[in-house]
């Protein structure tokens, strides 16, 4: 904030030398119009139209990713919504698991144990010995 106003003050500071060092009277004509001033005068002047063109020029693009970072930050504030429900969701479902969803599943039973014939079940679970 204090860099911002010494920064003005300073450029106000140019201005006023600037006037003073140039209060030459110029003529500028523009079609059928004609204005007598100072050159101090006409030069902010001139930037001050440049200023407000290029303002009139870049307005339509900064208001439409305004409205796109709007839009994308509400649509952020409803998906973090719905996952938080999804989450508490998810956990009441699990608290309502029965316990037979919850049982151990059996046993990996693995290559080797398949080759040598350990891991045999008869249809009805129960392990039977290959001879």
């Amino acid at each position: 904030m204090q860099l911002t106003i010494i920064a003005t003050i300073l450029v106000a500071l140019v201005g006023a030398f600037f006037a003073i060092q140039n209060n030459v009277p110029v003529t500028i004509k523009f079609l059928l119009w004609r204005f007598d001033s100072s050159l101090a005068v006409v030069l902010p002047l001139g930037v001050a139209f440049g200023a407000i063109v290029v303002a009139l020029l870049t307005t339509p693009a900064t208001l439409k990713r305004q409205w796109l970072l709007a839009r994308q930050k509400r649509r952020i504030d409803e998906m973090e919504k719905t996952a938080a429900s999804l989450r508490d969701r998810i956990t009441e479902l699990e608290t309502h698991l029965s316990p037979e969803a919850t049982a151990e599943k059996p046993p990996y039973v693995g290559l080797k144990q398949l080759i040598i014939g350990l891991g045999n079940e008869s249809a009805d679970g129960s392990r039977t010995k290959q001879n």
